[in-house]
């Protein structure tokens, strides 16, 4: 059988990793619904299983509205996880408690935390295609780690700026452990993200990182 390849029809990268059809008009109004149903078989159902019938189906809608907007399997999946970045958490709209535990404990609201494990399920379904498909990767790593990593960045550093923190500690790193904890824990080993693993990770590993002396690489 020949495995599936996310270039199966010519198309042009734009800077969100989404492929643009040359010259193919659509009426937009339908995309998201029809790409959240691409989302929810995706996690249900993985690459693999995943058909262009069943987001049909899920949607309600016609098979020839599928392929008018997307040509392959690859192009939908493409466009559906580039649609997962919305409602991503506003780095100019940050919770400020006065603590960075308590920054980071406010992020994680219920409606937050249930989208957030709908998409990691979602990009589960594409763990397999991730190595082999570098745009694909590029695309889910816009989605699962670096907003979160961003938002973290920005809470640390002002932690750091009040003085909650030395300003030596190595801010790029840290920012970059608790949603790479979280990936690993919701795509690889298919548990949820919840408010235990959250403030075992915030208490036990980021907070004793951040107050520990910066070593030196050399």
């Amino acid at each position: 059988m020949k495995s599936p390849t996310i270039n199966e029809a010519p198309s042009k990268a734009t800077d969100g990793g989404v492929a643009s059809r040359v010259g193919r008009k659509r009426d937009q109004t339908r995309d998201a619904d029809l790409l959240e149903a691409a989302i929810q078989v995706l996690a249900e159902t993985g690459y693999d299983r995943m058909t262009m019938d069943m987001v049909a189906a899920r949607a309600k809608a016609g098979k020839a509205t599928m392929y008018r907007r997307w040509p392959s399997k690859s192009d939908l999946v493409l466009d559906a996880v580039a649609h997962m970045k919305r409602d991503q958490v506003d780095p100019g709209n940050l919770p400020d408690t006065g603590s960075l535990r308590g920054d980071l404990l406010a992020l994680f609201k219920p409606k937050s935390v249930q989208e957030s494990e709908l998409k990691m399920k979602a990009l589960s379904g594409l763990s397999s295609m991730l190595a082999q498909h570098q745009e694909l990767a590029d695309a889910t790593n816009a989605v699962i780690v670096e907003p979160w990593t961003s938002v973290n960045r920005v809470l640390i550093q002002r932690a750091v700026d009040r003085g909650e923190f030395s300003g030596d500690v190595d801010i790029d790193t840290l920012s970059q452990v608790i949603p790479s904890m979280s990936a690993y824990r919701s795509v690889i080993l298919r548990k949820p993200v919840d408010k235990p693993f959250l403030t075992a990770m915030i208490d036990n590993v980021l907070i004793p990182a951040l107050t520990s002396p910066r070593r030196s690489s050399n």
